[in-house]
């Protein structure tokens, strides 16, 4: 079974850069889409952002001009470059992967990592 592991979270003051990491655990697939989605206690996921295979992209307004993602293919890594985070960035980030294995498409979620803004 396929596993989403994701790393980067931390403890930021305003201002700040992180930097999120996924990638799944095997290398038996075709990437469909990779991203984030975040979570803050009483309201809804919501995007961040994803990309596709192809390096598509689709970015929230929220934190457009702020936060770039890309994706290694040759690592099948999704990288998440967060900037001039603010305390409203602070959340729970997961990450969201749609991979294509012999039988169709299947989407994964991973874990969580916590991102907190905060002087």
């Amino acid at each position: 079974q396929v596993q989403l592991v994701e790393s980067g979270g931390g403890l930021v003051q305003p201002g700040g850069s992180l930097r999120l990491s996924c990638a799944p655990s095997r290398s038996i697939y075709t990437i469909n889409t990779m991203g984030w989605y975040r979570q803050t206690p009483g309201k809804e996921r919501s995007l961040v952002a994803t990309i596709s295979s192809g390096s598509r992209t689709n970015v929230a307004d929220s934190v457009k001009g702020r936060c770039t993602i890309s994706i290694d293919n040759a690592k099948n890594t999704a990288y998440l470059q967060m900037n001039s985070l603010k305390p409203e960035d602070t959340a729970v980030y997961y990450c969201n992967a749609v991979l294509t294995a012999g039988n169709g498409a299947r989407e994964y979620w991973g874990q969580g990592t916590q991102v907190t803004v905060s002087s």
